[in-house]
């Protein structure tokens, strides 16, 4: 296809005789390749957000707790309440397919205090282990470890909120004291964790001791509110699941068929829900975009016919004085291609603004955490795509023009 100066302005004086036709056709190619890529960057940033969310804990894991029963068995009566112990944690570890399990236990409405300073906080009870099911991101200091444990010791780790209300001052709060229930605990530690997912409460308003340590301080005995473990490599929860309620069930003399007493909670199913709803996020986003682009360009089509119909007699002149098929077709093919392009290219450059403006608004100043942007693959594919469904836009015009008869269109002016 040859293009000159000639051709360029031919296209141009064309697009402009009918100023106000010519931008609400390019308006419909305009508006639908920004919704594609405005919805496009929107799905890219939400999924980030809750990639944020997410991050750290572990995809492949459950969480069993105890509950009423709700069949009478082997003597014992329906409606009995019982709880989880610390033996169950080895039952369900010695699962074939188990990774890892851990106990856990936690007391809310509890005060922190440091000189003067007060803090309403959960308390927790973990063994090191738990950093395998969501890791902890230190600032200060260190994890609760296997010595702690054994020697019982009265160490803590605070929650970043348990920090800043207590530790105004800022600084290393590792070494120092703060008192819980009258306890004095040695500070070892400040994670940094936000409260992503939050089990037994926000890791960053929490004060973590020692599983045993709590055990003696509360006088929890053998009782245990959740266990928590993780599968390996391969390994799916819910094919792991019955096995672990079978185990537990007999292990406290629950009906094997009882469907409540034993309560799996299996974040792999709900990761995976969300990782399918984001599948269907982005292919709503390619319908709706793509749709509408399409109907863009089913606008163009039609005022290409249009305006064929217009310049009939002028084609017809161009036939006589020698003009062959293939220019004729070449003409309408560029008028085509010019208009979709140039509407394509404004709703590219628009999306990314406003995409900008987006992102600058939900994340902290100079901080970029979720990125509500295209990549640049999709764009050079979205400006592919407009060009072809331009060409595809002027085809059915092009050839109406080809099919013009010189001696046909003068008589029809």
């Amino acid at each position: 296809m040859k293009v000159d100066k000639d051709t360029l302005e031919e296209i141009l004086v064309t697009i402009t005789r009918n100023k106000t036709r010519s931008l609400l056709t390019a308006f419909g190619v305009f508006w639908g390749i920004f919704m594609l890529m405005a919805l496009s960057g929107g799905g890219r940033g939400v999924q980030e957000s809750l990639q944020h969310q997410f991050e750290g804990f572990a995809t492949n894991s459950a969480f069993v707790v105890a509950n009423k029963t709700n069949e009478a068995y082997k003597g014992f009566r329906k409606g009995r309440w019982w709880q989880l112990e610390v033996s169950d944690v080895d039952l369900v570890a010695g699962i074939d397919g188990v990774e890892m399990a851990t106990p856990t236990t936690a007391q809310w409405g509890k005060t922190a205090a440091y000189e003067g300073n007060k803090y309403e906080c959960s308390v927790r009870g973990l063994f090191p282990n738990y950093e395998r099911l969501e890791h902890q991101e230190m600032a200060y200091g260190r994890y609760i470890n296997d010595v702690d444990i054994s020697e019982r010791r009265k160490v803590c780790v605070i929650g970043k909120r348990v920090y800043e209300a207590l530790f105004k001052e800022g600084g290393d709060p590792c070494g120092r004291y703060i008192q819980v229930d009258g306890v004095y605990y040695r500070v070892i530690g400040m994670c940094a964790n936000e409260g992503n997912v939050s089990i037994q409460g926000e890791s960053s308003e929490a004060v973590t001791l020692p599983y045993t340590t709590m055990q003696q301080v509360y006088n929890l005995g053998n009782r245990v509110q959740l266990v928590c473990f993780t599968m390996k490599p391969g390994v799916r929860v819910k094919d792991m699941q019955p096995e672990v309620e079978r185990r537990i069930k007999e292990a406290h003399y629950i009906s094997p068929t009882d469907k409540q007493a034993v309560l799996t909670l299996n974040m792999e199913a709900m990761f995976s829900m969300m990782d399918n709803l984001m599948t269907g996020v982005r292919f709503l986003t390619w319908m709706v975009g793509l749709g509408t682009l399409l109907a863009g360009a089913i606008g163009v089509s039609n005022i290409m016919m249009v305006t064929v119909k217009e310049r009939t007699t002028e084609i017809g002149i161009r036939r006589a004085i020698g003009a062959r098929p293939r220019d004729i077709l070449q003409q309408i093919l560029s008028e085509s291609i010019v208009l979709t392009t140039v509407a394509g290219m404004a709703g590219i450059s628009f999306a990314v603004f406003v995409l900008n403006v987006v992102e600058t608004a939900a994340n902290p100043p100079g901080v970029v955490e979720t990125h509500y942007q295209v990549g640049f693959g999709l764009a050079v594919g979205a400006c592919l795509l407009v060009i072809a469904l331009g060409v595809l836009a002027g085809l059915a015009p092009a050839y109406r023009a080809m099919a013009v008869k010189p001696i046909e269109a003068i008589r029809d002016e």
